[in-house]
Formats: C-alpha cells, sequence, structure tokens
C-alpha cells in the first residue's frame, strides 16, 4: 500500500475527539490521479465498515465510470461533488446484459445499500436509452438524503426500494416510471422532467405505509424529444414523439403518490393516472393531489380514483410527518 493510501486510511480510522462526537473525515477522488483514489469504489473500499462517523468522498469535477456499490456495513458515507453538470457518474449498460459480480439484478449505475447515506453536487445517470430498465440509481437504506444533484436516464431512472428517502433541489429525468419502488420519498423542490410522455412514477408503496412518494413544490416539465440511439446501435428503434405523461401507474396495487403545490407543465395528461391496465388497482391505489398550478395541474379531469386532499389533509403532510418515523429523523438538519 502507498503512503498516501495509509495516510488516508488512518485519517479515516482516527476516532472523534469527545464523546458522541461525529467528525466528517475527508476522502479525494480525482480521475485524474490527483486524488487519494482514482476511482469511487476504491474510497467506498476505505471506509470503515459501521462506523458511527461520517466519512464524505469528495468528487473532484471529471466523469467516473459505474458501476459502483455503497455496501450494507458502509454506514455514514456522504458523496461530494464540485458541481453537478461536471462531476458525473455514469453507465451504459442496462438490466439484459452482462451484470458484473456484485452488482445488483438490474444493473444500475449506483446502489445504495447503507443507511444514513447522502449525496450533493454530482449527476449520476445511466445512458443505456431506450433498451427496458437501465437505473442510474437504486436505494435499499434509510436516511438517505440527496441535494443538488441529477438523476438522468430513460426507464427506471430512480429505484427507491426500500427505507425513507429525501431528495432537495435535485433534477431527476426519464421516461418509463423513472421514479419507482416501494420506499417513502420526499420529493422537496425538485425538477421532475418527462422525456418523450410515459409515466413519472410507478410506486410499490406496501399497503402498511401511510406513504409512498411525496412531491413537495416541485416542478414538472417534459419535451417531446425521443431518445437518440447511440451510434452503432444495431436495429435501434427511437420511440415516436409523445409529450403527454402520466403522473403514475401502480406497480403494486396500494401504490401511493402526492403532490401538493406542484408546478404540472402541459404534458401532463388531464386525467393525471393511469390504472397499470387493471381495473382492481382502482379501488387500491392512494393518488392524491393538493394546490397543483400549471395547465397539467388542473382537477376537473382526473380520474375519479384519484383524490383532492382538503387545506386540513395537506397542511399536515410535511417532511417530518412524512420521513420522521420512530427515529425522528429530521432530514433537513
Amino acid at each position: 500500500m502507498s503512503v498516501t493510501r495509509m495516510a488516508v486510511l488512518a485519517v479515516v480510522l482516527v476516532c472523534c475527539c469527545g464523546a458522541g462526537v461525529a467528525r466528517a473525515k475527508t476522502i479525494t477522488v480525482a480521475a485524474d490521479g490527483g486524488g487519494d483514489f482514482r476511482t469511487v469504489q476504491e474510497a467506498i473500499a476505505a471506509v470503515p465498515d459501521n462506523g458511527a462517523e461520517v466519512t464524505v468522498i469528495h468528487l473532484k469535477p471529471g466523469t467516473y465510470q459505474g458501476p459502483m456499490v455503497v455496501p450494507k456495513g458502509k454506514t455514514h458515507v456522504t458523496f461530494e461533488g464540485e458541481d453537478a453538470e461536471r462531476t458525473v457518474i455514469t453507465y451504459d449498460k442496462n438490466v439484459y446484459e452482462t451484470i458484473p459480480p456484485g452488482v445488483d439484478k438490474f444493473n444500475p449505475t449506483v446502489q445504495v445499500r447503507a443507511d444514513d447515506f447522502r449525496a450533493s453536487k454530482l449527476t449520476i445517470r445511466n445512458t443505456s436509452g431506450d433498451h427496458g430498465q437501465a437505473l442510474a440509481l437504486r436505494i435499499d437504506s434509510d436516511r438517505v438524503v440527496l441535494e443538488n444533484c441529477r438523476l438522468l436516464g430513460w426507464q427506471d431512472t430512480l429505484m427507491v426500494n426500500n427505507g425513507r428517502q429525501y431528495f432537495h433541489d435535485c433534477y431527476i429525468e426519464g421516461r418509463v416510471d423513472f421514479i419507482y419502488g416501494s420506499g417513502t420519498a420526499v420529493f422537496d423542490g425538485c425538477t421532475i422532467h418527462s422525456k418523450n410522455g410515459g409515466y413519472v412514477t410507478a410506486a410499490s408503496t406496501p399497503q402498511d405505509h401511510p406513504f409512498g412518494f411525496v412531491f413537495l413544490n416541485c416542478k414538472l416539465t417534459g419535451d417531446d424529444v425521443p431518445w437518440p440511439a447511440p451510434p452503432g446501435t444495431p436495429n435501434a428503434k427511437p420511440a415516436k414523439p409523445d409529450k403527454r405523461a402520466y403522473l403514475g401507474r401502480p406497480w403494486r396495487p396500494y401504490g401511493s403518490v402526492t403532490f401538493i403545490n406542484c408546478e404540472l407543465g402541459d404534458h401532463i395528461r388531464p386525467e393525471g393516472w393511469h390504472n397499470w391496465g387493471k381495473v382492481e388497482n382502482e379501488k387500491t391505489a392512494r393518488y392524491a393531489e393538493y394546490g397543483n398550478a400549471g395547465p397539467g395541474g388542473k382537477s376537473d379531469r382526473r380520474v375519479p380514483w384519484s383524490r383532492q386532499l382538503t387545506k386540513e389533509e395537506a397542511a399536515r403532510i410535511t417532511v417530518e410527518s412524512v420521513l420522521g418515523g420512530k427515529d425522528g429523523w429530521k432530514p433537513q438538519q
């Protein structure tokens, strides 16, 4: 092991000064070799298992190749970029291609299995395109926060599979079911961009979970630009332009999605919601809205099995009430 890496590990493993005080340790990653590590996965490996301290993995501007995994034992890890436009984690594979050892079956660019993960000022993308499931980010852990990040893909861009997550000032882009899963997540002040219509959400919320996906003060935008097939792609058939998008469809019967005080563009279909071709889902899916504006926010033509909340009901849906849980988690602190 090099002297540099030994020094980094020594810093990471230093104990806190004062009982119960969590002090952040920083590891720098630079693709050009100007940091402590060249790859993010090497930096993750240097984090102590099940530590109570925060380890910040600082990514210098550059492009970093996925896939990468934050294992369950690597708790309290933060990915910190300097600029989301110039700090990019990328991958170009989908679920039908060879999956590297140790990578999830959906072949995501990044998978987070550890609790108390954070990320800021970076982009995570999957450039596979219109080839079925091609995840940018999969989360299988609790108390996860992303701020000022960009998540880019086409189908299944973001999978919040378990736990509680908070997304603040993020940009999330895709077409088919591009925010999906069984976790509980709040999207606060985010821009949600639909490419060529499709479905914004596909929640699979368990029946006993009061909330699935909650969008607060978000902006939904859209365009009708088909995904451009990468050069040399055989038999590529780009999707036909169709700007219209549904707010969601239930991947599982009790899918729960709520939009409050959001601005919905003219790409949102007047009916709002889709039953995934199963009439029985209309009896169980939990779709609600309140105070939405914009051409797509009109409620008069919504499907009758969705709900318009009262002012009192909407006021009770806050970041704290959705994500606090038994441990009183406060993701904004």
